[in-house]
């Protein structure tokens, strides 16, 4: 069987205080994109993944449905790697929902969620269609009506190194950033409540855990809504139309890669 395993976007981030179980408190908005990686997976007498050979994520969720066989899995990567896109969720996701839609008697959803959670928290959105709201520790999901017609310019910047998901915490937690969690997340359903037109995604509060500077480069462009996607480096622009967000694209190109895409409701 073979598919997407697409990219994706933190319409918003808000993130609190840290629960007993390590993880932290966030409420986000996850956007899939029309962009992504694809996977092939098929019964084997061996687990192997080709394709990225960094690949850790994938065998563990193959692993985790304890099929009687191993499986083939070939990956074709385009979406870079630790850029705060989700690609390695996806590709998980991905690999979970095609290797158990092979077995000869399939997880239930539920159970394949319990799964996909264990591996990350970004992984269990990519099982699901359309736009959700990601609350808990963030494998807790609700479907939210998010207008759909508009362009994404994504800006992965020249030679940014995005530090490991622990560090960026820790420095969160160093500088007391759950404070006032309450209020942000209040403000984040406050304006999912309001959502009529992509432009009125301009309101949702900003990404708690990064910041960049070409944020607002890409809002003096004419992005309605600019912001850097989970835990960066990749900062995200959104256009009413891809014209505008080529035009964009074309202004950024030196300060490193770009991409321009558009959402999608699933894999």
């Amino acid at each position: 069987m073979i598919a997407p395993a697409p990219a994706k976007i933190n319409l918003a981030l808000v993130v609190g205080p840290q629960r007993d179980d390590g993880m932290h408190q966030v409420a986000t908005v996850l956007q899939r994109l029309d962009l992504g990686d694809r996977l092939k997976v098929e019964p084997a007498r061996e687990t192997t993944v080709e394709g990225f050979a960094g690949d850790t994520i994938v065998r563990a969720a193959l692993d985790a449905l304890s099929a009687p066989h191993g499986w083939r899995v070939r990956i074709e990567k385009n979406v870079p790697v630790a850029a705060g896109l989700g690609g390695g969720s996806s590709d998980a996701a991905t690999a979970l929902r095609l290797a158990n839609a092979q077995l000869a008697e399939p997880y239930p959803p539920e159970r394949l969620h319990e799964l996909a959670a264990q591996l990350g928290a970004d992984v269990p959105f990519f099982l699901y269609d359309g736009p959700q709201l990601a609350t808990g520790d963030g494998t807790t999901l609700e479907p939210v009506d998010v207008p759909q017609d508009f362009a994404v310019l994504l800006l992965l910047p020249r030679d940014a190194a995005k530090p490991s998901t622990a560090s960026v915490y820790a420095a969160f937690d160093a500088r007391n950033g759950a404070g006032g969690f309450a209020a942000r997340a209040a403000a984040l359903l406050d304006g999912l409540a309001t959502l009529r037109r992509p432009r009125d995604l301009a309101a949702l509060p900003e990404n708690d855990l990064a910041r960049s500077a070409h944020a607002e480069t890409l809002r003096a462009l004419g992005a309605f809504r600019a912001d850097v996607s989970g835990a960066g480096p990749t900062v995200y622009g959104l256009f009413h139309n891809r014209g505008d967000a080529r035009r964009a694209g074309r202004a950024v190109k030196g300060l490193g890669r770009v991409w321009i895409t558009i959402p999608a409701w699933y894999g």
